[in-house]
């Protein structure tokens, strides 16, 4: 199986890695889950993270090819938009995108039509490319309708679907979630060879780790994740999400993230005084 260049940027205030894949033999690659810097209290967005990354593409001579989200992300801002516009690349989502559009879209009175800024929306299983690479996207629902798992070559991208062994699995109590659900996504990524390598899209640092980690396999998530490896049933897994869940607040970035996010990255427009704004809807979650 064909081995793709993984080169991973870790995004600090966010906890999110945003990995860089590339083939070697042709210089084309994928960017996946690019975050836009955003300070809450002060409203202010920067591409500092992600001007890193684009140097790094620019100075390498390299390709962009897709620019691929996991999911709606609610913890960071995305910057895909930002990326096409500087270098080019398809932005692509799972199909699902529509069921999180069409409930978020509701919340934040976002008209319909400014929402469809990806480029494709891939069904599950379907095929692409990448330079000679094959690829696949797998269809991974449970933390959102929409999660993603791309797989290229004998890597795996898994978004929140899965953390660290250590760390365990994604929350399901955001809109659509559903912690069965989440279990059969699971399983399906335990499919793929054990040699796969997997990638996360966070890490926390379990208690007693001193050093953030995004890079597993297959095999290890199967023999050790704490919550839904080592053949862990899924009934027991539910019941344990279920009662996680309930004692989670929501994330800090939720309310600015999900209204960019829906639309691929791309900020609201400017009202007529030329400033642009985000909506903090009132008494909703």
């Amino acid at each position: 199986m064909s081995k793709p260049d993984v080169i991973s940027f870790f995004h600090a205030p966010t906890y999110t890695i945003s990995h860089l894949v590339v083939d070697a033999h042709t210089s084309s690659c994928a960017l996946i889950d690019p975050v836009l810097d955003y300070e809450p209290d002060s409203g202010r967005t920067a591409t500092v993270a992600i001007d890193e990354i684009i140097t790094y593409i620019v100075d390498h001579q390299l390709k962009l090819e897709w620019i691929l989200e996991s999911h709606v992300h609610a913890d960071h801002l995305s910057a895909a938009v930002y990326v096409k516009q500087q270098l080019g690349g398809k932005i692509a989502i799972g199909n699902g995108i529509g069921q999180v559009q069409e409930g978020f879209g509701k919340a934040f009175n976002i008209p319909d039509d400014v929402t469809c800024q990806f480029d494709h929306l891939f069904a599950d299983d379907e095929c692409f490319t990448l330079g000679n690479l094959q690829a696949r996207a797998m269809h991974t629902p449970g933390h959102t309708p929409a999660c993603m798992t791309y797989v290229i070559g004998d890597a795996g991208f898994v978004g929140d679907t899965l953390f660290m062994p250590d760390f365990g699995s994604a929350r399901c109590d955001f809109p659509g979630g559903d912690a069965g659900t989440l279990y059969d996504s699971v399983q399906k990524i335990f499919q793929l060879d054990d040699e796969t390598r997997l990638f996360m899209c966070h890490d926390y640092k379990a208690p007693g780790r001193d050093e953030y980690q995004w890079q597993t396999t297959v095999g290890e998530q199967k023999r050790s994740n704490i919550h839904v490896g080592r053949g862990i049933s899924k009934q027991a897994f539910v019941a344990m999400r279920k009662a996680r869940d309930a004692q989670l607040t929501l994330p800090r970035l939720i309310l600015p993230s999900v209204q960019v996010n829906i639309r691929a990255g791309q900020l609201p427009a400017p009202e007529a005084n030329g400033q642009r704004y985000l909506k903090i809807p009132l008494d909703l979650f």
